[in-house]
């Protein structure tokens, strides 16, 4: 029997982005866990060891990033059929976008697992971090099937508005990838220790069970989302509208990851502790801005079910009121970073003193631009959740090649501050990028996307059958 899933169309709105939001962002934070578990017991085999696993993690994040445009596009259309109360489209879509994500994934897991060696010295590693990151990437490309399935499915559940069974499925993913880091990275009894690729393997064999488990659960029905075999079949004129839809979400992703990329080669001429500290701040980074990932993720979801039900006021409302949210709980968690940047970098490196000082200064410079994240990136999830992934990725685009990286490279280049310009460059970076994202949606043009199309009685079916989503309903 089919469990039911609250409407994200009618009711309290900040009740209804709460109820969807709070277990996204919970669910983020397991995720991103896995990075910090893995930076937590690798810093125990020194500086070499943690540069080996921040020098790789904007690569696999650039990998993924490429085939994520269908998860992206998946959830838009998933979320606006089911406002639209339209079933068998949810389910045809669902399945192409699983179809095509895998596909993908294949793909990046080939070309990254042969690549691997050649990304990590072009990215200048050091000698004495070159084989460790070179390891640490190929194991954790073979995994990369599993993580895209993974995935798509937490995001066409929440398209569905189903965030608390991703949550349930990570949370106890993490808490087995806690046990399995310090098992395969430092070895125990008649397990060896494989050191930075152990990290990598854990990851690879949670990740594999959480893409089982949600597979099983797309398949019996259960969970809002109906799959058979059939379905399956891939259906090129579908995936191609998934991916013209999804290829700016992609481009906007794969950007953002690129910047990580350029960014750590720019920190790399710096040496193994700046990057160490990096990486350590990027992480910290990237862990309080959850709650705002988490925010723009519910936020669209929101906007799609809303806008699929035709009540565009109530999506525009759910939009400001999401962005003013994340601007107050992110800058609380600024100041709080602020005040404890010291203890939080020696939690990870407790015995490199270099590293905490440069670590504990990336913090605290950028600490309090963390509410205009929040802001913008709620802001962009609405443009995303209307079907206006184009402006999402000319935001990002704006973002990277205007603003971010060639400011880094002037301030530490150029200026007798180092590596501290790079440091200075992201909140700069935050401040003009928010003000263009709000602005932009204050326009009002992201109204006027149309996604599904005008829906006839001879195509809006209530049951799936192959071929349910033709021209006019998917356009």
């Amino acid at each position: 029997m089919a469990r039911a899933i609250p409407s994200l169309t009618s009711g309290s709105i900040p009740r209804a982005l709460l109820r969807l939001a709070v277990p996204i962002v919970f669910a983020n934070l397991l995720q991103t866990a896995y990075q910090l578990i893995d930076t937590f017991w690798v810093g125990r085999l020194g500086a070499s060891a943690v540069a080996a696993v921040s020098l790789s993690f904007p690569v696999i994040f650039f990998l993924i990033s490429l085939g994520l445009g269908l998860a992206v596009a998946g959830t838009i259309l998933v979320s606006q059929y089911q406002g639209a109360g339209n079933t068998a489209a949810v389910n045809e879509v669902s399945a192409q976008a699983l179809v095509g994500v895998v596909l993908i994934s294949l793909v990046l897991a080939v070309v990254g697992f042969i690549g691997a060696p050649y990304i990590v010295a072009f990215l200048g590693a050091a000698d004495d971090v070159l084989p460790l990151a070179s390891r640490y990437l190929q194991v954790s490309f073979v995994g990369l099937p599993f993580l895209f399935a993974y995935v798509i499915f937490q995001s066409l559940m929440r398209g569905v508005g189903d965030a608390r069974t991703p949550l349930l499925i990570v949370t106890g993913t993490v808490v087995l990838n806690f046990f399995l880091d310090p098992l395969f990275i430092l070895g125990y009894g008649p397990m060896p220790a494989l050191g930075v690729s152990g990290a990598a393997l854990a990851t690879v064999i949670t990740q594999g069970l959480a893409a089982v488990v949600g597979l099983t659960m797309l398949f019996s029905g259960r969970y809002g989302i109906s799959l058979r075999l059939h379905n399956l079949r891939p259906d090129p004129a579908l995936l191609w509208r998934l991916l013209k839809l999804g290829l700016p979400a992609a481009v906007e992703q794969s950007t953002r990851a690129l910047g990580l990329m350029l960014m750590t080669i720019l920190v790399a001429g710096f040496g193994t502790v700046t990057l160490a500290a990096y990486g350590i701040g990027t992480r910290m980074l990237s862990f309080v801005i959850i709650p705002a990932l988490g925010l723009s993720q519910a936020t669209s979801a929101l906007i799609g079910q809303n806008i699929g039900a035709g009540k565009i006021d109530r999506a525009e409302h759910t939009a400001w009121l999401s962005a003013a949210f994340a601007l107050v709980s992110l800058s609380i968690f600024g100041v709080v970073g602020f005040v404890f940047a010291r203890e939080i970098v020696t939690a990870f490196v407790p015995d490199a003193p270099q590293v905490i000082e440069k670590g504990a200064l990336f913090v605290r410079i950028t600490a309090f631009s963390y509410g205009l994240i929040g802001a913008q990136q709620v802001i962009t999830g609405a443009f995303r959740g209307s079907g206006n992934t184009l402006v999402a990725m000319a935001i990002a685009l704006v973002s990277l090649w205007m603003l971010q990286f060639p400011l880094a490279w002037l301030l530490s280049n150029n200026t007798s501050l180092g590596e501290v310009g790079i440091w200075i460059a992201y909140p700069v970076q935050n401040v003009i990028t928010a003000a263009i994202a709000c602005i932009w949606f204050a326009r009002g043009t992201w109204k006027q996307r149309d996604v599904m199309g005008t829906p006839t009685p001879e195509n809006a079916v209530s049951a799936y059958r192959p071929g349910a989503i033709t021209n006019t309903t998917l356009r």
